[in-house]
C-alpha cells in the first residue's frame, strides 16, 4: 500500500467518528456532510467541523497528522484576519480511555478539525448570484472590505514579483496541458503565450510593485464560493494556508480572482461595482496595466480546475457543461489579453441621473473590470490627473460631474482632447442650451438608466479598437 493510500485508510476512523452525530453530544439528530478536493465538512446543530484530507497536490501536502495539524492551525490564524466571528478554533480527534475515539482527549491526537460557525449556504455569493441577491450596494461594501483587508495585511516581499508571476504562468501551462484533450480546440497554447508576452512588458513594474509592499499575505482563493453574507456584511472566509506561493502575491493578483469570477458568471456589472469601491479606499494607477494580465492568469487556472472536475461529474451533460464552461475561460483569458485603447468618457446632467447612470456606464469598458470611476467636485484638476494616470495604465476611464456651466464643459471637452485618443461625452436629461451636439450625446434617463447605458453600450465598442 502507497503512503498516501496508507493515510487516507488510517483516516477511515476519523471520517466515520465525525459523521455519528452521537460524537457531537446529546440534542444532534444527524450529520450534514459536504466533501472538496480537499476537505470534508461535516455540518451539526450551529457548528462546521473541517477535516483536512490526508492527501497530496502539488503544492499542497496533508498526508501526515504533523501536517494537517499545522494546517488547521495556520487557517485558523489566518481566517481569523477577516472572518474572526466564523472560525472558532481547532479540535484534536483522541483516543479515550476504553478504545473509541473523543474530541480534545488526553490521548494522543490522531488528527485535527477546524471548528466554524455554520452559515446558510444560501449566503455563500455564489449561491446568492445565482438567486439574483448581490447588489450594486452591497459589491461595493464588498470591494471596500477587501481594499481594508489588503491595506492591513502582511507585506512579503520575499514573495511576488516577475519570477513568481512566471512560475503561475508556468504551472498553467503543465495542468493545462494534461487536459488539452477535452478541452477540445480551446486556444490554450495561444493564451500561454500571450501571457508570457505580457509578463515580458510588465516585468520591471512588477519588481516595483514587489518593493514598493505590493505583495502581502492576500486571500489566495478570492472567489464568491468562498465569500459569504455574515451578520449583514461580505466576509471572506476559506483563504489559502498551505501554501505561502499562492497566498502571499500582489494585492490586484487577489482581487482579479473575483473580478475574473464575476465577469464569466455575466455579471462584469458587478464586478466594476467591486473594482471601484476598492480603488476609492485602495488607490491604484501605474498598477492597473498588470490587471490583465492577472485576470488572464486567474481564468486559465480556473480553466484547468473545471476541466479536471468534469471527469468528476456523474452525468455526461453535467460533464459537457462543465467543459464548455472550462473553454470559455480560455477565450476570456484571450479577451483580457486583447489588445485594446482605453476610453475617456465624461458624463453631465442631472445629479439623481447621473448617480444611476454613471455605474452602469463604468461597467461598458472592455476588458474587464471596465472603467475607473471619477467624480468632478473640488479641485478638478486632481481629478484629470488622476484620470490621466488611470488612461496611462491602460485602463477606461468615466468622469462625471454636473458640469452645468460653459466654462466647466470647455474645461471637461479640453480635458478630453488632452488626455485620450479616444473619447466620448455624454449628457443625461435635458441638455443646456450650448451644449456642442458633435462632442456630447444626449441621453433620454427619463426612460431608465439600463436603457439608456444599452444606447451608449455600441459607442464605446467602436472607441476601443483603433480605426
Amino acid at each position: 500500500m502507497t503512503p498516501r493510500a496508507l493515510a487516507a485508510e488510517e483516516q477511515g476512523e476519523v471520517i466515520a467518528f465525525l459523521s455519528r452525530a452521537a460524537s457531537y453530544g446529546p440534542g444532534h439528530a444527524g450529520v450534514q456532510r459536504i466533501e472538496t478536493h480537499c476537505s470534508i465538512v461535516f455540518l451539526v446543530g450551529d457548528r462546521a467541523y473541517k477535516l483536512k484530507r490526508a492527501i497530496r497536490y502539488a503544492s499542497l501536502d496533508y498526508t501526515t497528522r504533523e501536517l494537517r495539524a499545522a494546517a488547521c492551525a495556520a487557517e485558523l490564524v489566518l481566517n481569523r484576519r477577516t472572518a474572526p466571528a466564523l472560525y472558532l478554533g481547532v479540535r484534536s480527534i483522541t483516543r479515550g480511555t476504553g478504545g473509541d475515539l473523543v474530541f480534545d482527549g488526553a490521548g494522543p491526537a490522531l488528527d485535527h478539525v477546524v471548528v466554524m460557525q455554520r452559515f446558510e449556504q444560501a449566503d455563500l455569493f455564489d449561491h446568492m448570484l445565482d438567486g439574483g441577491r448581490l447588489t450594486r450596494v452591497l459589491m461595493e461594501a464588498l470591494g471596500r472590505e477587501v481594499a481594508r483587508f489588503h491595506l492591513a495585511a502582511q507585506v512579503t516581499p520575499g514573495f511576488g514579483g516577475r519570477d513568481a508571476v512566471r512560475r503561475v504562468i508556468a504551472e498553467n501551462e503543465r495542468e493545462l496541458a494534461r487536459v488539452a484533450e477535452v478541452l477540445d480546440g480551446a486556444a490554450v497554447g495561444a493564451l500561454g503565450s500571450h501571457s508570457a508576452a505580457r509578463l515580458d512588458t510588465l516585468a520591471d513594474l512588477l519588481e516595483r510593485r514587489r518593493a514598493e509592499g505590493k505583495v502581502r499575505r492576500c486571500h489566495g482563493d478570492l472567489r464568491l464560493a468562498n465569500i459569504c453574507l455574515h451578520a449583514g456584511r461580505p466576509t471572506l472566509f476559506d483563504c489559502i494556508e498551505f501554501s505561502d506561493e499562492i497566498g502571499c502575491i500582489d494585492v490586484l493578483h487577489d482581487l482579479a480572482f473575483l473580478l475574473m469570477d464575476l465577469e464569466l458568471r455575466g455579471r462584469g456589472d458587478l464586478g466594476n461595482a467591486v473594482f471601484n469601491a476598492y480603488a476609492d479606499i485602495a488607490p491604484e494607477t501605474e498598477g492597473l496595466r498588470a490587471l490583465p494580465l492577472f485576470l488572464a492568469l486567474r481564468a486559465a487556472t480556473r480553466s484547468y480546475a473545471l476541466a479536471g472536475s468534469a471527469r468528476r461529474q456523474a452525468s455526461a451533460d453535467r460533464a459537457a457543461a462543465v467543459l464548455a464552461l472550462a473553454r470559455r475561460h480560455i477565450d476570456a483569458g484571450l479577451d483580457f489579453l486583447a489588445p485594446r485603447r482605453p476610453v475617456l468618457a465624461v458624463l453631465g446632467g442631472d445629479a439623481a441621473a447621473r448617480a444611476e447612470l454613471a455605474p452602469l456606464l463604468a461597467a461598458l469598458p472592455r476588458p474587464a473590470p471596465g472603467a475607473r470611476l471619477l467624480h468632478l467636485a473640488g479641485d478638478g484638476d486632481a481629478v484629470w490627473d488622476a484620470a490621466a494616470a488611470v488612461l496611462a495604465a491602460g485602463c477606461s476611464v468615466l468622469v462625471e460631474g454636473e458640469l452645468r456651466e460653459h466654462g466647466e464643459r470647455c474645461a471637461a471637452a479640453a480635458a478630453m482632447a488632452r488626455l485620450a485618443a479616444a473619447s466620448i461625452g455624454f449628457w443625461c436629461t435635458t441638455p443646456p442650451a450650448r451644449l456642442d451636439q458633435a462632442r456630447w450625446h444626449v441621453l433620454d434617463a427619463s426612460r431608465g438608466a439600463l436603457a439608456a447605458a444599452t444606447r451608449a453600450a455600441p459607442l464605446f465598442a467602436a472607441l476601443e479598437w483603433p480605426s
